[in-house]
């Protein structure tokens, strides 16, 4: 694994998101912009690349495939940024899976959730997250990767 910009690490970041988000460009623009889940994807593959990391760019609407990830990514990911939708504001099983895991976990929010309605300002998922990014739309995703590869090349030394 080298941490270095140019050279690309061995394990690839997962970025895995949640329900509803295969309809962003669609759904609530005022909310979450005009930008697709393939712009956002684009622009992770193109960031990454430039910051030598490799990407595994997921989306599901079922609660039980996000914990199914992050298992995976324990064994195969450098780390992961999760988006997980409202499920960041409900689900006890992705906190467990979360906290059950040993790579770290950047939560990652396209709109500012402490400004929505007041059941999105409790998160399940950010007390055991390495970080939490939110409100700051696409560019959250780009910054969580520098995050995570940052978090790499200081664990590597």
């Amino acid at each position: 694994m080298v941490c270095e910009y140019g050279q690309a690490m061995a394990l690839p970041v997962y970025i895995l998101n949640g329900p509803n988000l295969n309809s962003l460009g669609l759904r609530e623009p005022a909310v979450y912009g005009r930008y697709t889940l393939a712009d956002i994807e684009a622009t992770c593959r193109t960031t990454a690349e430039q910051i030598g990391l490799s990407v595994e760019f997921r989306q599901t609407n079922h609660e039980g495939v996000l914990v199914d990830w992050l298992h995976e990514a324990d064994a195969q990911a450098l780390g992961v940024v999760l988006n997980a939708g409202a499920y960041t504001h409900t689900s006890l099983a992705l906190q467990d899976a979360v906290r059950a895991i040993a790579v770290p976990v950047v939560e990652v929010h396209l709109s500012n959730i402490a400004a929505r309605e007041a059941i999105r300002h409790h998160s399940f998922i950010s007390p055991f997250a390495a970080g939490v990014i939110f409100g700051l739309g696409p560019r959250g995703y780009l910054l969580a990767l520098e995050a995570l590869r940052a978090h790499a090349a200081d664990t590597a030394e």
